[in-house]
């Protein structure tokens, strides 16, 4: 084989040069706008997550703003005075409401059957006398307190009741808790409606 001419061998290695540098510049060319293109979505993922974090922050700001107390606040002098005149009433009428209680809904008594003589004392004394309208069930005099179901009253039906057998053997039904409310509001005025309004139910009387 024949040796190249010198000229042609020179021809060659620069060809050799400039296609080796245009991949150089192609490769930098088409390095670039990757980059470019990564640091650009590295931005605006930094700086949607930086609003991300600021929205959450406002929110949860926002939040503890504007979330009130869930218990009631025991440093207010009012809510402790009234819990404290809360519990005294509690404590006072408990017995005569548990009394009741038992009486009307527990096997202590059979329906029709008078009640103890210490037991109607109680009764008399704690609760008819203190009904709105006393005057009116006592009527010509009490001879004693009977248990009875409530089988005339159209919401009411086989529900106990209180009866006052009158001396001339005429009987008459009166609510337990008309009695509770009126002693209530007799001995402790300024806080006996809040209280009824809290513990009894409406409609009771």
């Amino acid at each position: 084989m024949g040796s190249l001419n010198p000229t042609l061998l020179r021809g060659i290695s620069l060809l050799r040069l400039r296609l080796h540098h245009q991949r150089l510049s192609f490769g930098f060319a088409a390095a670039a706008p990757s980059r470019r293109a990564c640091c650009t979505q590295s931005i605006r993922a930094s700086a949607a997550a930086e609003e991300s974090s600021s929205s959450s922050a406002e929110k949860s700001t926002v939040l503890r703003v504007k979330e009130g107390p869930k218990y009631p606040r025991w440093e207010d002098p009012d809510y402790c005075k009234w819990k404290d005149k809360e519990g005294e009433i509690l404590r006072d009428v408990e017995p005569i409401v548990m009394l009741a209680k038992e009486i009307l809904h527990s096997d202590r008594y059979m329906d029709g059957e008078r009640l103890s003589a210490e037991d109607e004392k109680i009764v008399k004394e704690r609760l008819l006398a203190y009904h709105p309208h006393s005057d009116d069930k006592i009527g010509c005099g009490i001879d004693s307190i009977m248990v009875r179901c409530v089988d005339r009253h159209p919401q009411f039906k086989q529900s106990r009741c209180l009866f006052v057998i009158r001396t001339n053997g005429a009987w008459i039904d009166f609510s337990y808790q008309k009695c509770l409310r009126a002693y209530i509001r007799d001995k402790y005025p300024t806080h006996a409606e809040r209280f009824i309004r809290e513990h009894f139910k409406r409609g009771s009387g």
